[in-house]
């Protein structure tokens, strides 16, 4: 069987999500620092949420004799307001939810691999629709009730 499309988009999400989630953990630690703490361990928390996906991604490549390069290198400054963060990660959410919408079909000959990716993609749904709440949520309350309710 060929697992070309499957080592592409694994390698791909390994290298992407690793570099996506460390920025989420620095976010994470600089709102805290500002005293949002709820918002800061949000963001904690999804970079534990998407090491978990970086690692069975990496399991799957070695499971089929492909060891994974480490390309992980985004440079990106931290972005000190929340709510234009949280407008950049809808951005950014979009996009990576279009690529695995695109990916799905060319993975349908290794179900093993379409099942993380289908799972992977509900959890990404589920982060861009958190996202465009809290936007519709400052909208909604305003941005200073909003912060409040971050801390």
């Amino acid at each position: 069987m060929d697992f070309t499309a499957t080592l592409q988009l694994s390698q791909l999400i390994v290298n992407e999500l690793a570099g996506s989630a460390f920025v989420h953990k620095m976010q994470g630690q600089l709102f805290k620092s500002q005293g949002f703490t709820k918002l800061g361990q949000k963001y904690l928390d999804h970079y534990a949420e998407e090491m978990e996906w970086v690692e069975k991604y990496t399991d799957r490549m070695l499971d089929l004799g492909c060891v994974p390069e480490v390309k992980v290198n985004n440079q990106t400054v931290l972005i000190e307001d929340p709510k234009a963060y949280i407008e950049a990660d809808v951005k950014l959410q979009r996009e990576g939810v279009g690529i695995l919408y695109k990916a799905m079909p060319s993975l349908a000959a290794d179900p093993t691999t379409y099942d993380i990716t289908k799972a992977y993609l509900l959890d990404e749904e589920e982060d861009l629709y958190w996202d465009e709440e809290q936007l519709d949520l400052i909208e909604k309350i305003g941005y200073q009730n909003w912060l409040v309710k971050q801390m």
